[in-house]
């Protein structure tokens, strides 16, 4: 059984590492030289339609192979001596207090900085958001126009879904079943999924594995992996609708 999970995950890595390989090195560069929205959105379409197709059906395989071990996988990270004792801190009077203050502290750092920007960043005559303070390459994924911005809003979508079952789910399930180890399973995890983001360069990398870590503990932590997706699509349209609408001004622009 192992050998044949085994098998699965050298699969599932060299696919991602072929994915994260191409797309930094063809198809994004292409985009960002993109100047007519029509071409835009067509890779945009692409994109989404792969996505979806590439990491659902990733998610789906990985899943049926490795469902059983979700539970082991979730309950020994939770008995973990640092989990256990911060589970058992978040279940007194202080602990819930403190994580509702982290909840407004954290709904405050996704839009207040936004609202801030608004009106300060040079927002170039194609649309462009090349002045926006960005970690790692993103600024030319970020719609231009409001008929980009439902590309955008699919993609946050699809990322906070799909992203999170593979890599908080089902990727330490899989990890789970060959080495019995539940952190190092999830650490595991949160490498390969900083590592997908590599068309971004190493600042990218970097940010995206401590926000694949901080999406583990909020599974491991809660128990439910609906809090993790819903903090990753929030992230995600911040950037790709929130953003480009508040401070670029998409939703003007056709």
């Amino acid at each position: 059984m192992q050998l044949a999970l085994l098998a699965l995950l050298l699969v599932v890595l060299g696919l991602l590492a072929w994915r994260a390989v191409t797309r930094g090195r063809g198809p994004y560069r292409r985009f960002k030289k993109l100047t007519s929205t029509r071409a835009r959105r067509r890779v945009y379409a692409r994109w989404l339609l792969e996505s979806v197709l590439v990491m659902g059906g990733l998610t789906c395989a990985v899943l049926l192979a490795a469902w059983a071990y979700v539970p082991f996988a979730l309950r020994s990270t939770q008995e973990w001596a640092p989990v256990a004792v911060l589970r058992d801190f978040l279940a007194t009077t202080p602990g819930v207090i403190i994580s509702v203050v982290v909840l407004v502290v954290v709904a405050a750092a996704l839009v207040a900085p936004v609202l801030l920007l608004r009106g300060t960043v040079d927002v170039g005559g194609d649309g462009g958001l090349d002045g926006i303070p960005a970690v790692g390459d993103i600024r030319a994924l970020l719609p231009r126009v409001r008929g980009e911005l439902k590309y955008g809003a699919g993609l946050g979508l699809q990322a906070g879904l799909f992203e999170e079952l593979l890599f908080r789910l089902a990727m330490p399930a899989l990890l789970f079943g060959i080495l019995s180890n539940g952190p190092v399973a999830f650490g595991l995890a949160c490498l390969v999924f900083g590592m997908l983001h590599l068309y971004q360069g190493a600042p990218g990398i970097l940010v995206s594995t401590i926000l694949g870590a901080v999406f583990a503990v909020l599974y491991v932590v809660t128990g439910s992996i609906a809090a993790p997706i819903v903090l990753h699509a929030l992230v995600d349209l911040r950037s790709l609708v929130l953003i480009p609408i508040a401070v670029g001004g998409a939703w003007k622009k056709s």
